[in-house]
């Protein structure tokens, strides 16, 4: 039950961070936003995962925690134009990606995956992706769970997030 609440409480903060008026999350109305809230929820809970808001993390990479930040994200099309510093990327798709596709990941394999992700099972992770109607981070979560890391953590708002709150980006020349 304290897993629950803190997740609403979570996902609270990232629609209140977000203006809850934005492009993505404006286009129905109060039905709509309920509907995506939702979604969100229940990915979380499916993935047995947390959430951070994107103040959080900023918060966290201010005093220097320790952390593993990924982006999954394409590279040409989108990490290497804007990712949050320090980011590494790592290829998901936006369905669902309940075996391993290496179609899906860049050609990477899942022990790529686990060895960008190191040894350390409680190692802190947090997942990006564009924002939060985008299930890339979703998939990458879910996988780290599925190897065993137990500190694993999804940041809904994404990199549109990170942007809006005028946070600094990284770009690959």
């Amino acid at each position: 039950m304290k897993r629950i609440f803190a997740l609403l409480v979570s996902l609270t903060a990232v629609l209140a961070l977000s203006g809850c008026n934005l492009p993505f999350m404006s286009s129905g109305g109060e039905g709509d936003l309920e509907a995506k809230s939702v979604k969100l929820v229940n990915e979380v809970v499916r993935g047995d995962y947390k959430v951070v808001t994107t103040a959080e993390l900023k918060k966290w990479m201010d005093e220097g925690k320790d952390m593993l930040i990924v982006d999954t994200m394409p590279y040409e099309a989108s990490y290497k134009k804007n990712h949050i510093p320090g980011a590494q990327q790592f290829l998901f798709p936006i369905p669902d990606m309940n075996e391993w596709d290496m179609k899906e990941t860049g050609d990477k394999s899942q022990a790529d995956f686990e060895a960008m992700l190191g040894a350390d099972k409680d190692r802190l992770l947090v997942f990006y992706c564009g924002f939060v109607k985008c299930t890339r981070s979703h998939n990458g979560a879910v996988w780290a769970r599925k190897l065993g890391y137990t500190n694993v953590y999804r940041h809904p708002g994404g990199i549109r997030a990170w942007i809006e709150a005028e946070y600094p980006v990284g770009t690959v020349k």
